[in-house]
């Protein structure tokens, strides 16, 4: 009977773990990898090689985007450095792809949260203050409980405190006044107002594709 502590038993605990710990540089290699493969988005822009939108930034996973390729519904415009290999091909990951086919514009905004926050250049419509989205809170100008709607003329951006203080009165009764009237924007407007707001990572290869209302940091 061979003991525990034979030379056999130990050459054959050395080789498992040597390759346990080769198996798990193996998977952080790998890891390291895709976390690099998904820091690296395309920008989506229509046929016309203008962005299908500026806020959120139309931007497609590196999935995606080589999904399109090979479906053969985009063209790539320009690639990062980053190669991707497989048995059979090597190519280049895509950071601009532009559709074959236009997409038109729909002439009207789809009414969500975060497209009222973005009518509102995403600041308190009662004290004016500027707050990120998540700061910001969604409300209804003419209370619900007074019959107001929740329809884009009757529903506003505002901060925390604001709210509570408003409560469940109009900007009458509370004596805080609208900064301006609640509207509903049509889809074009909407998307100019989101070239106020560039995100705070743009890869140069988008740059020549993006036209923003504000300066750019080099």
């Amino acid at each position: 009977m061979t003991k525990l502590s034979s030379p056999l038993f130990t050459r054959v605990s050395t080789r498992y773990h040597a390759r346990a710990t080769e198996n798990h540089a193996w998977e952080r290699m790998v890891a390291l990898r895709m976390s690099k493969m998904d820091a690296c988005p395309a920008l989506v822009l229509n046929a016309d090689f203008q962005p299908l939108s500026y806020l959120p930034l139309s931007l497609w996973s590196w999935q995606e985007a080589v999904k399109a390729v090979f479906m053969d519904r985009v063209n790539v415009v320009s690639e990062y450095d980053f190669i991707i290999r497989s048995p059979t091909l090597e190519m280049r990951l895509p950071s601009v792809i532009s559709l074959k086919e236009y997409v038109p514009t729909a002439p009207r905004a789809a009414f969500t949260r975060f497209n009222v926050f973005l009518r509102d250049g995403f600041t308190c419509q009662y004290c004016g203050t500027r707050l990120p989205a998540h700061d910001l809170t969604f409300d209804h100008v003419v209370p619900r409980s007074k019959g107001g709607r929740t329809t884009w003329d009757n529903v506003v951006a505002a901060c925390g405190p604001c709210n509570m203080r408003k409560a469940n009165r109009t900007p009458r009764e509370a004596s805080m006044p609208l900064r301006k009237p609640a509207i509903e924007p049509t889809a074009h407007w909407l998307r100019n107002v989101g070239r106020s707001f560039p995100p705070g990572y743009l890869h140069e290869s988008w740059r020549d594709f993006l036209y923003w209302d504000v300066e750019l940091e080099t």
